[in-house]
């Protein structure tokens, strides 16, 4: 141990080094002191300016996470007040569409019903053409269908007009509707964006960098421009389901007046044409009377004749006695062929008979032209009767027809709430 310790005496007395004064020294402790305790001051400041920064930035970071926060929960809040409303506009809507269908619906089922009554008018009136004769004639009957046919295309025309009017007002509700689906199924989605953003923390697991995250979107709008939008869009199906019910009550109305124009004229028809049959019954009444006793004096006149042609039958035997009687008597001889009163007589009874005789055949001459005239008259009565009986069936098929008109049509009775469900729809 000795030799070792020598041996390293030996060794730094022989390396040569750099000699510093005590005051060195001592300056250099100086040095290092003072250099720990500045940095120790500096990093006392640095941890200071550390702290506030970390208290300042962290609660910067709690408000404005509870800034945005609030802010997506007002969001969400008139995103959601929108939708809601959206949402019953579009019920609302959806239920006018529907009240509409079925008013349309009704006008068309009113229309098709017209084409039946026309069709029976116009029946009416091809069979009232089949008529004969003096029966040919321009009677109540035949203007009072001519005037339902009129009104039945006035209420044709009339129920066309409102269907038509109905299509066009569904297809603006439904392009109504198509903007209010399409703007509600915005607003359902940008409500589940949000809330998805309000469900992001920091631990959340999708959470991640983005590429330019604070770019402003190509389309985007400003939220005036975002609630007009949608304003308008309720604005405009509000309007339109307000004139679809107008147009409702309108269709209804005119379905009830239409109908009862026509039940009026058709009322009007059938009076007609029942007294027109009562009429024609009275005339055929009166006909088969005249033909009647048209007939018991055609028997009376031809047994008459008969009594005459009897009557001359007689007279002229009568008369060939008379002459036989002057012949012979002209075969007296002599002297006894004579004017006497017997020739005398006998004289004056041919020239009573033969005036008798002619006197007959006068009247039954006259009796057979007054038979011919009555056979004649028989001929006319029994012609109008056809004529007349031709038109009562005529008519009796014309009312067999219009009992197809007493089927009652199905009526539309709309239902108050669907009327007036519309009237005031609650704004936003």
């Amino acid at each position: 141990m000795g030799r070792h310790l020598f041996s390293e005496m030996a060794s730094l007395s022989v390396k040569p080094g750099q000699r510093f004064t005590l005051p060195d020294w001592q300056n250099n402790s100086l040095l290092i002191s003072a250099n720990a305790e500045q940095q120790r001051f500096n990093s006392h400041h640095v941890r200071q300016e550390g702290r506030a920064l970390r208290n300042e930035t962290g609660n910067q970071a709690k408000w404005d996470e509870h800034n945005s926060q609030t802010r997506l929960k007002d969001r969400i809040t008139s995103v959601d007040r929108w939708r809601e409303a959206l949402a019953k506009c579009l019920a609302d809507i959806d239920l006018e569409i529907d009240a509409l269908t079925k008013v349309k619906e009704a006008a068309e089922n009113a229309l098709q019903a017209k084409n039946l009554c026309l069709d029976v008018a116009i029946e009416c009136l091809t069979f009232r053409e089949s008529r004969r004769d003096i029966d040919v004639v321009r009677d109540p009957v035949e203007e009072e269908l001519h005037k339902e046919v009129k009104v039945i295309e006035k209420t044709k025309k009339e129920l066309q007009k409102r269907v038509d009017d109905a299509f066009k007002q569904l297809c603006l509700l439904k392009e109504a509707r198509q903007q209010l689906s399409l703007d509600h199924r915005h607003k359902v989605e940008t409500l589940e964006l949000d809330r998805q953003c309000m469900s992001f923390n920091p631990t959340s697991g999708n959470i991640s960098f983005k590429v330019n995250p604070t770019r402003i979107p190509d389309g985007s709008t400003a939220l005036r421009e975002w609630e007009l939008n949608s304003q308008c869009n309720k604005e405009r199906a509000e309007a339109a389901m307000k004139a679809s019910v107008d147009l409702r009550g309108a269709i209804t109305l005119s379905i009830a007046q239409t109908n009862n124009e026509l039940d009026a004229q058709r009322i009007a028809t059938e009076f007609a044409l029942r007294k027109r049959m009562r009429d024609m019954e009275g005339a055929l009444s009166e006909l088969r009377w005249q033909e009647q006793n048209t007939l018991e004096e055609i028997g009376e006149m031809e047994e008459e004749i008969r009594q005459l042609e009897e009557d001359i039958r007689k007279r002229t035997l009568d008369l060939k006695v008379a002459h036989t009687r002057l012949e012979t008597r002209t075969y007296r001889p002599h002297l006894d062929l004579c004017r006497d009163q017997a020739q005398y007589g006998l004289t004056d009874e041919v020239q009573q008979l033969e005036g008798i005789i002619r006197a007959l055949q006068q009247k039954r001459t006259e009796s057979q032209d007054a038979l011919d005239a009555l056979y004649r008259q028989l001929h006319r009565i029994q012609t109008d009767i056809g004529y007349k009986t031709n038109s009562l069936q005529l008519d009796n098929k014309c009312m067999d027809t219009r009992r197809k008109l007493v089927i009652p049509v199905e009526k539309f009775d709309p239902e108050v709430d669907a009327v007036n469900r519309t009237r005031n729809l609650p704004r936003n």
